[in-house]
């Protein structure tokens, strides 16, 4: 049995989750030039590893967790995620035919709430973003509404940015 398996059945994960939490598992490793997730093929406890991780390093710079979706989280709009709405409001890189093998599926909230959209670009999701990434710092701002995602991308689209 799996570490997500073992976890309460009705408890949704979060697939941007915490390193933290108790619960808290790897889901993958950060790779490659654009910095793509790797997913691993079985989920590690994030206790078990946090350790490894070189002192200064921040383990989201490397590392990307999933942990229990809360009611408290600033990104929780209700029952809704509104972190994975504004991740799918942003157009992504072609979709492939299939999505990424990922060991979380069957208790994710961002799965549950928009299926295969979430799972096109759930590789591409950072935990921490960058101070010069501009959209990503829209994407991962709470506060940020579906209409000033608009305006970003019709801005972008018009600057060739």
């Amino acid at each position: 049995m799996s570490a997500v398996e073992t976890a309460e059945q009705k408890v949704s994960w979060c697939p941007s989750g915490l390193s933290d939490r108790p619960e808290s598992i790897v889901l993958g490793v950060r790779s490659g030039d654009d910095g793509g997730i790797a997913y691993l093929a079985d989920p590690v406890p994030a206790t078990e590893v946090l350790g490894m991780i070189p002192e200064g390093v921040e383990p989201r710079r490397i590392l990307r967790f999933a942990s229990h979706c809360e009611s408290s989280c600033a990104n929780r709009l209700g029952s809704r995620c509104g972190l994975v709405d504004r991740i799918v409001a942003v157009p992504g890189p072609p979709q492939a035919a299939s999505v990424p093998r990922c060991h979380l599926r069957a208790h994710c909230k961002w799965w549950e709430q928009t299926g295969v959209d979430a799972c096109h670009r759930c590789p591409a999701v950072t935990t921490l973003t960058l101070a010069d990434d501009e959209l990503g710092q829209l994407v991962a701002d709470p506060s940020t509404t579906r209409e000033q995602l608009d305006d970003w991308i019709a801005t972008a689209d018009r600057t060739g940015f």
